[in-house]
């Protein structure tokens, strides 16, 4: 889809003036076939005012060469009583000062702006892009993940960028398994802060800025994140069976006996036409994804298990290989090796294929995926709770007409006794 770069100027411009109220310019750059913008906005911190502040001296004042004022006339004086150059004598009367803006506006200085400008102006992207995968997204600074580094053009630090982005992109991978395995999100920032955050912090006290130390320290977190992974799935591993239990049993509690009427109200509606019935509620758009969403967390979770016995099955070489000890259990001692090798291989494949099939849905990580699902679990609830007691009020309507139909049958026949 090709855009007007005039249209786009105006649109970006115009919005941020809108959102800030506030006076700017910008300028759009290109490359030749016109296939990539990019907009350089700047925009004023200060108001002008309605009306210049003038300031009037009440008597004499002094300025220094440096601008500053100071109280008597001698402290501007030289050695010769003549007034040094560059100082100068605001006489009684006259302007010292005017001002025609206002203060700066505190917002542009707040922590948050800028991260409020990203969002901004992603979303007003996003109203540009037509396919879902084609949306940005504002990567959280404070979140779970880590950023990755663009290496550009001709870049001499191009191979170290690489291979800091790639154990990265390994540390993501993992916080995306830990969601899907259904690891708590503050368990999962402790993590980070903890082995990463802090271990950086120590490790620039101690051997000062050492960016190579990085990847080491990623590779130690993730191995930590790998250990609330293992502890949260064996967990629900020996919970299922009970937790099936007290769900069977809600569920029993909780479903009383369905009438005809309530399983079937618009056969009765056929039946008794003239039965004004309560208008059933209307679908929320959001669960139109329901089958979608409940169908890619099922098959999330059943890759992430199948990763897990890869994992286990790796973790019962190492023991194997640790034990395998003396001179004639060499031969052993390379197989094992060749087995994890290969079983290491096959995990981090599965890994990045896990992570690659929740952006081909369109979310840019586990944990958009996840916030989602759970809105449109909520919205299920709800509709399927408004949904029963319609069908509830339903039972009762026809009932009440049952009722009244009876009671017009017997006065009927009433009616047809006393005249014969």
């Amino acid at each position: 889809m090709h855009y007007d770069p005039e249209y786009l100027l105006k649109r970006f411009t115009d919005h941020f003036k809108q959102k800030y109220k506030v006076e700017c310019i910008s300028a759009l750059h290109h490359n030749k076939r016109k296939t990539n913008y990019h907009i350089h906005l700047i925009f004023a911190e200060r108001q002008l005012l309605d009306k210049p502040v003038e300031k009037i001296a009440t008597r004499n004042m002094f300025y220094d060469e440096m601008g500053k004022h100071r109280r008597t006339k001698k402290e501007i004086l030289d050695e010769a009583g003549n007034i040094r150059k560059r100082c100068r004598v605001v006489r009684k009367g006259e302007m010292y000062e005017r001002k025609l803006f206002t203060k700066k506006n505190e917002l542009f200085k707040a922590d948050g702006y800028l991260d409020e400008v990203k969002r901004v102006y992603t979303d007003l992207i996003n109203t540009f892009a037509i396919k879902e995968e084609d949306k940005l997204h504002v990567f959280e600074k404070n979140g779970m993940y880590l950023a990755t580094k663009k290496v550009g053009k001709n870049n001499p630090k191009a191979a170290e960028i690489e291979a800091d982005n790639k154990v990265r992109m390994q540390w993501n991978q993992t916080v995306d398994r830990a969601l899907i395995s259904g690891g708590a999100k503050k368990d999962i920032l402790d993590v980070k802060r903890e082995k990463i955050s802090e271990e950086v912090k120590h490790s620039i006290e101690i051997y000062g800025n050492r960016p190579f130390f990085l990847a080491d320290i990623i590779i130690l977190a993730i191995k930590a994140l790998e250990l609330l992974i293992s502890k949260v799935l064996l967990a629900a591993a020996k919970e299922v069976e009970k937790v099936v239990d007290v769900v069977h049993e809600k569920v029993v509690e909780n479903d009383a006996p369905i009438t005809e009427a309530e399983i079937k109200p618009e056969l009765k509606v056929q039946e008794s036409a003239q039965i004004q019935l309560p208008k059933k509620p209307e679908k929320p758009l959001l669960l139109s994804k329901y089958s979608a969403i409940m169908d890619l967390d099922a098959e999330l979770k059943r890759r992430n298990d199948e990763i897990f016995r890869v994992e286990r099955e790796r973790s019962n070489l190492e023991i194997e290989l640790s034990e395998c000890s003396g001179v004639f259990k060499q031969k052993r001692r390379k197989e094992l090796q060749e087995q994890i090798s290969i079983l290491d291989g096959k995990a981090e494949k599965m890994k990045a294929e896990l992570s690659r099939m929740i952006q081909d849905a369109g979310y840019a990580n586990a944990s958009e995926f996840y916030t989602e699902l759970f809105m449109v679990r909520e919205e299920k609830r709800k509709y399927d709770e408004a949904c029963k007691k319609w069908q509830q009020k339903c039972v009762e309507v026809k009932i009440e007409a049952q009722r009244n139909g009876t009671g017009k049958e017997q006065s009927r026949l009433s009616d047809i006794g006393r005249s014969i």
